[in-house]
C-alpha cells in the first residue's frame, strides 16, 4: 500500500511541477499589468488577458519537452510497477478461485425475494410465456387516444354524480 501512495505523491509532485511554471508565469504577468493598470488609472479587465495568454504559451513551448519528459517518466514508472512489482508482491494479489470458497455479500442477501421466478434455462424453452409475478401486473397497452380527455377531478365526479 505504501508503495501505490508514493506513486500518488509522484504523481502530485509532477503535476506541481508541469503548473507552476504556467501559474507563476501567469500570476507575475498580472501582478506587473496590474501595477502599470494602477499607475495610469486604465481599469480595462481584457488588458491583462492577452500578455498571460501569450506568456504561458510561451512558458509552454520553451519547457514543452521537459513537461514531455516528467510525463513519459511517470508513466513508465507506473506501468513498471503495475506490470512487475505488485503481482509479484503477494499481499496485492487474490488467488483466482478465491469467490469458490467465498460469498462476499452473503450477509446481505438474506432476502431471497426471487426464489418463485423462473430461471433462465425454464424461461429460454418456454419462448412464448412471459415471466409476471402476478396477472394483475401485467400491463395492458392500448393505442393512444387522437385528442386528449381530461379527467374531471373529485369536485367535479361528484357534481355529475350528483352527490
Amino acid at each position: 500500500m505504501e508503495l501505490l501512495f508514493e506513486y500518488l505523491g509522484k504523481g502530485f509532485m509532477t503535476m506541481l511541477s508541469i503548473s507552476m511554471p504556467c501559474v507563476l508565469t501567469a500570476a507575475a504577468i498580472g501582478l506587473v499589468i496590474g501595477i502599470l493598470q494602477a499607475v495610469t488609472q486604465v481599469q480595462e479587465q481584457t488588458i491583462v488577458a492577452a500578455p498571460k495568454i501569450l506568456s504561458v504559451f510561451l512558458v509552454i513551448m520553451i519547457f514543452g519537452v521537459g513537461f514531455a519528459r516528467l510525463l513519459t517518466n511517470l508513466l513508465q514508472e507506473g506501468q513498471a510497477l503495475a506490470f512487475n512489482v505488485i503481482p509479484k508482491n503477494d499481499n496485492y494479489v487474490i488467488s483466482s478461485d478465491y469467490y469458490k470458497y467465498t460469498r462476499p455479500f452473503d450477509s446481505e442477501m438474506q432476502v431471497d425475494s426471487f426464489k418463485n421466478q423462473p430461471t433462465v434455462n425454464e424461461i429460454m424453452k418456454n419462448p412464448g410465456k412471459v415471466p409476471f409475478v402476478d396477472k394483475n401486473e401485467r400491463q395492458k397497452y392500448n393505442a393512444a387516444d387522437k385528442f386528449p380527455r381530461p379527467r374531471p377531478n373529485f369536485i367535479e365526479t361528484n357534481k355529475i354524480l350528483g352527490r
